[in-house]
């Protein structure tokens, strides 16, 4: 019997020793994953509300479930929310579960939260193999930024885009170690990669990275030829995002969201997105833990590269022919080297595309996904570094990779305790201390502002946003005016009604920046419109103050509101602080046939022709800019001025 006991263990204590590591690891991974996230919806949770922009996208879902189609105001094809997927998203579920939308916004925005950091844990694990002991780390510090759980909720999108940025990064690394991928898997992907522009726009940039580096690994596996094979990775990707883009330059007549002509997405403003990068790293001393992680990340690199013998880098062999050639770089993007520098390079480019625009003036709201990216590599990493030993190397040689692997595995443990120790300190830092939580730069820690003006620690519901005055006295405006009107905010920050001049009664058009809580606190009947153009085309290609506050750069004066409304015979008497010369010029400038094209592409009714000449036109209304001031834009157009020289001031 003890001959029996020894010999046991000595044939079959390396399997088994195998499959309690490999028990311990997979049972590490998922209590890690689990408590990961876990946190994150708790912290989520604990900061829950939604933005006025939150509210601003409940309405579009409002007008689609009331059968007004994706607008913003019934009537006038606008689309002010910049994530198509996250509209329908919202629609679907509210339409699914029947609950009141402001909460299922949240519950959503949770759940694609918790959906993500599991996503981007187990892509990682595949990155660097399940069999290790695998603890969080880069996931700890996107969950430990302020503004990442103030986004877990707003209404926005950004739970969305982490989503889609973890199940992009699943996809690939399964992709990429997989001994053959299957066909039906890989257009998966592809399709996947090919949702990026319906996510955000600016995700188009990592969604064809992705797609560059399938298509140049693609082997199909099938009977088909690589290159018919090719042909139906780019359909897969593109079927989704084609097919909404030629709709969208039909019915919206604009080649890409109108938040991006009413905010110029394509124009520069450097120093301002400098200033919102600090403002984001800086309070975080965000540059340790990414330090750290980069660091770490080279260890690993180094160790798989170096530690077997293996996986050493090799120049090619003098004469190698050109499919042997063509064979490597298959195999070279088809590794998780390419994979990973698909995430890194995307962050690099979202990150130098938000300071080149001027970010946001939502603190750290705009560079969350560039964090994401950067992290998902090392969402995770193992405790030790594992090395095979080859048998031939010389005891010196085995004494000096040891010595190496010790300490790898050494700097590995202080990068996990560092990352923990820093997560657990910047969880509870407070960026922006302003009493009014707005820096001088206009950044804005926008839910401190918000729990500071409605008085409401979790403000959700539009209700709760009735604690600023200014809103409880317009509809009190609206509900003691029933002939219709024109509300505009007056100089004193009180509403002026403009009636209408005569019956029947017209619907109240209110005009304001708070588009969010105007809107779902009013009927879908009241028009919402606001001077920086999210949902009002006219203000929207205007030109924007080049020193004015980042996202609110825009501002259509209240004599143009009046005009497009019909000055001239409906409202006759006008209140003391408007102009009635410059109304009266705008009104004579809105006859320009290039800017009655721009709001016809809009208004008019959706007819084939219509849809034909949107589709057609939409880059020229894209760039189509009018002058605020009417004597100018009278001018450009080579209209004739109303107002007599004897008349004028």
């Amino acid at each position: 019997m003890t001959l029996t006991l020894e010999r046991a263990p000595a044939s079959n204590s390396a399997p088994e020793r195998d499959r309690s590591r490999a028990r311990l690891s997979h049972l590490v991974l998922l209590g890690g994953t689990c408590l990961t996230a876990a946190l994150f919806v708790l912290g989520g949770w604990e900061r829950r509300w939604i933005a006025d922009d939150g509210l601003t996208v409940l309405r579009t879902v409002r007008n689609l479930l009331a059968g007004n189609g994706p607008v913003f105001n019934a009537g006038e094809r606008v689309e002010v929310n910049t994530s198509t997927a996250w509209t329908y998203l919202l629609a679907f579920c509210t339409e699914l579960t029947g609950a009141r939308m402001e909460y299922v916004a949240v519950g959503v925005a949770l759940t694609l939260s918790a959906a993500a950091v599991v996503f981007a844990m187990l892509g990682t694990a595949r990155l660097w193999g399940r069999s290790r002991l695998l603890f969080p780390a880069g996931i700890l510090v996107y969950i430990a930024v302020p503004p990442a759980r103030d986004y877990a909720t707003s209404g926005l999108e950004s739970s969305l885009v982490i989503c889609w940025l973890a199940v992009l990064w699943w996809g690939l690394t399964r992709w990429c170690r997989a001994a053959r991928p299957g066909a039906a898997g890989v257009l998966a992907l592809a399709f996947v990669a090919g949702l990026a522009p319906l996510i955000r726009p600016e995700l188009t940039v990592i969604g064809a990275a992705s797609l560059l580096v399938i298509c140049g690994a693609a082997t199909p596996g099938t009977a088909l030829r690589p290159w018919a094979f090719r042909s139906l990775i780019v359909a897969a990707a593109g079927l989704a995002p084609v097919a909404h883009q030629v709709w969208r330059m039909g019915y919206y007549a604009l080649p890409y969201p109108n938040t991006a002509v009413a905010k110029d997405a394509s124009g520069a403003k450097w120093r301002q997105g400098l200033l919102y990068l600090w403002d984001f790293t800086g309070p975080y001393r965000l540059w340790v833990p990414l330090l750290l992680l980069g660091a770490a990340g080279l260890i690993l690199v180094y160790s798989a590269r170096t530690g077997d013998g293996k996986a050493r880098v090799e120049s090619a062999p003098a004469g190698v022919r050109p499919a042997e050639l063509l064979r490597g770089v298959r195999r070279r993007l088809r590794g998780p080297g390419a994979v990973v520098s698909v995430m890194v390079a995307g962050s690099i480019l979202l990150t130098g595309y938000e300071i080149r625009v001027g970010g946001d003036f939502m603190h750290g709201r705009m560079l969350l996904p560039a964090l994401f990216c950067a992290l998902l590599p090392v969402a995770a990493l193992p405790g030790t570094i594992l090395v095979a030993q080859a048998d031939s190397i010389g005891d010196g040689d085995r004494r000096t990779r040891l010595g190496r692997t010790r300490f790898a595995t050494i700097a590995l443990r202080a990068t996990l305790i560092g990352t923990i120790g820093w997560a657990s300190l910047a969880a509870g830092v407070t960026a922006i201390d302003t009493p009014n939580r707005i820096t001088a730069a206009g950044i804005a820690d926008e839910r401190g502002y918000y729990i500071r003006t409605t008085g409401r620690a979790h403000p959700i519901r539009a209700e709760d946003y009735l604690g600023y005055p200014r809103i409880r006295a317009m509809l009190r405006d609206i509900a003691n005016t029933p002939g219709g009107g024109l509300l505009v905010n007056t100089p004193v920050w009180t509403w002026q009604v403009i009636p209408p001049a005569a019956d029947p009664p017209a619907p109240h058009t209110v005009y304001f920046i708070n588009l969010g809580m105007i809107s779902m606190n009013t009927p879908l009947h009241v028009r919402v419109l606001d001077p920086m153009g999210l949902a009002y085309p006219l203000a929207a290609h205007s030109f924007r103050f080049p020193d004015a506050r980042i996202g609110h750069d825009k501002n259509l004066d209240t004599d143009w509101v009046i005009a497009d409304s019909g000055a001239a015979d409906r409202y006759p008497a006008l209140p003391d602080y408007i102009g009635e010369d410059w109304v009266t010029r705008i009104h004579t400038a809105l006859t320009c046939p290039e800017t009655r094209d721009l709001l016809a592409s809009t208004r008019a009714p959706l007819t084939r022709d219509r849809f034909l000449r949107n589709l057609t036109h939409a880059f020229d209304y894209a760039a189509y800019r009018i002058d605020r001031v009417p004597e100018h834009e009278l001018a450009r157009c080579a209209l004739p001025d109303p107002i007599p020289p004897a008349y004028q001031r």
